[in-house]
C-alpha cells in the first residue's frame, strides 16, 4: 500500500464533515489534518466543479456540543448544516476525564453517558445528512457481546439501535469479538487493527531489538488472544506461545471469574525478549501475571501491546513491575483517552493511530474498498526490511 491516500478523480459520495464529541477532539483535531493534507493537492482541477463541492477544505470539523442541564440530562447541538453531508461522528466512549454535574454533584462521563450523546448527536442532524458513518475506536459494550446465562446484549443491541437511528457504517479498532457484526449483518461494519502501529512503535522505542527466531518470541496471554497473536508471529516470522486462564466459574468479582492459575504452552523462553498482545488492558491484572511468569521462564525483556490502555486499577501495579524488571515497554494506541499520568510513565510508548484513522475515513468518504489502506502485511514487512 502506497503512503500516499489521495484518490484522483474519484468522485466522493457526499461532502465530508467530521463531527468529534468532547472526549475525543484532541484525536479528531490531528486526523483532520492529515485529511486536510490527504486533500490539499488532489483533484486540483476539479475543485470548482459542482461534484467535488467541499472536497478542499481548511477543516472538516463541525462545531458542535452536548450541554447538560442541572438535573443531569442533555441535548445535541450542531452548529452548521449536515445537509446532503457525509456526516462522521467521532466518540471515545471509554473516557471518563469528562465530568458533569448533577444536582450539584460532580459525575464523571461513563461509557453509557458517551454513548447516548452519540444517539443525541444523530438526532440533532434530523436525517438530512447523506449519510451517517459513527466511529467508535472502542465498541460499545464490546465485552459483552455473548450471552451465557439470563444476561443483556448490550453490544448487540447498541449496534442494532444505531442501525435503526440511520447510520449505515460503523467503524472501530480490534473490537473484542469482530462476529458480533452479526447482529446487523446487512450494514457496514468494519473493525480494524494495529499490528503495523504496534512494530513501528515497538521499533522505535527498543532500537536494539532483533526479529527473528532465535531472539524474539509473540505470546497470547489467553486463547481469546490466540488470532492476534498467530497473525502478528506469523507476519514476523517468529514463534509463538499462549497462555491458558484457568478461572473460578463459580465466584463473580468485578463482574468476572476471578483467574485460578495461568498455564503455559510454548517453547523455552529463556534469553528472549517477548511480546504479549492482546486487545485491552483492562485492570492489567492478568497481563501483569503472565509478564511475571514470562521472565520466571527466564525471557529477557517483556514487551506489552494492546489496541486500549484501559488502566481501571491505576499505574501502579505497572510501575512495580516495571522496576522489578518484569516489563520493559507497554504499547497502546491514542485511540482512548490516555492520562497524563500514563504518558510521563518512561515505560510507556504510544502506537499513534491519527493518520490510518484519518486513510479510513477518506477511503470510506470516496466509497472504495478499504484493502487500499489496510494492508498491515505489506507495511510490516517493508519495516522489517528498513530495520534490518
Amino acid at each position: 500500500m502506497s503512503e500516499n491516500y489521495s484518490y484522483e478523480k474519484i468522485l466522493p459520495i457526499a461532502p465530508l464533515k467530521i463531527v468529534a464529541l468532547e472526549g475525543c477532539r484532541d484525536l479528531a483535531k490531528e486526523v483532520d489534518k492529515f485529511l486536510v493534507d490527504f486533500r490539499e493537492k488532489g483533484n486540483q482541477e476539479f475543485q470548482d466543479t459542482p461534484n467535488f463541492h467541499g472536497y478542499h477544505e481548511e477543516t472538516y470539523l463541525l462545531k458542535s456540543s452536548c450541554p447538560r442541564f442541572g438535573s443531569g440530562e442533555a441535548k445535541g447541538i450542531l452548529y452548521e448544516s449536515v445537509r446532503g453531508d457525509d456526516l462522521f461522528i467521532l466518540a471515545d466512549v471509554m473516557n471518563y476525564s469528562l465530568t458533569y454535574k448533577v444536582c450539584g454533584h460532580e459525575n464523571h462521563m461513563s461509557p453509557d453517558d458517551h454513548y447516548q450523546d452519540i444517539k443525541r448527536i444523530i438526532s440533532a442532524a434530523n436525517g438530512k445528512a447523506r449519510r451517517i458513518n459513527v466511529v467508535m475506536p472502542f465498541l460499545y459494550e464490546s465485552r459483552q457481546h455473548k450471552r451465557s446465562q439470563r444476561e443483556s446484549l448490550d453490544c448487540a443491541f447498541a449496534l442494532q439501535e444505531l442501525i435503526d437511528m440511520g447510520v449505515s457504517n460503523i467503524i472501530t479498532f480490534d473490537a473484542h469479538d469482530p462476529r458480533v457484526c452479526n447482529a446487523i449483518p446487512l450494514y457496514g461494519f468494519d473493525s480494524f487493527n494495529p499490528p503495523y502501529q504496534y512494530i513501528k512503535a515497538l521499533s522505535r522505542a527498543v532500537p536494539d531489538l532483533q526479529i527473528d527466531k532465535d531472539h524474539l518470541m509473540v505470546i497470547s496471554p489467553d486463547e481469546g488472544a490466540m488470532g492476534r497473536a498467530v497473525y502478528f508471529a506469523g507476519v514476523l516470522g517468529v514463534d509463538m506461545g499462549m497462555f491458558y486462564k484457568r478461572r473460578d466459574y463459580s465466584t463473580i468479582v468485578n463482574g468476572k471469574n476471578p483467574i485460578v492459575a495461568h498455564e503455559f504452552l510454548g517453547d523455552d523462553l529463556h534469553g528472549k525478549d517477548v511480546i504479549i498482545i492482546d486487545d485491552i488492558i483492562s485492570s492489567g491484572e492478568s497481563m501483569l501475571d503472565v509478564a511475571h511468569q514470562i521472565k520466571d521462564r527466564g525471557a529477557n525483556r517483556v514487551f506489552v501491546c494492546a489496541a486500549f490502555g484501559l488502566f481501571t486499577d491505576g499505574l501502579e501495579k505497572f510501575d512495580e513491575y516495571h522496576e522489578k524488571g518484569y516489563i520493559s515497554k507497554v504499547i497502546t494506541t491514542n485511540l482512548v483517552y490516555q492520562s497524563p499520568e500514563l504518558l510521563s510513565r518512561p515505560y510507556y510508548t504510544e502506537a499513534n493511530m491519527t493518520k490510518f484513522l484519518a486513510a479510513i475515513i477518506d477511503c470510506i468518504n470516496h466509497d472504495v474498498s478499504t484493502e487500499h489502506v489496510n494492508d498491515p502485511t505489506e507495511r510490516i514487512q517493508r519495516l522489517l526490511k528498513r530495520m534490518k
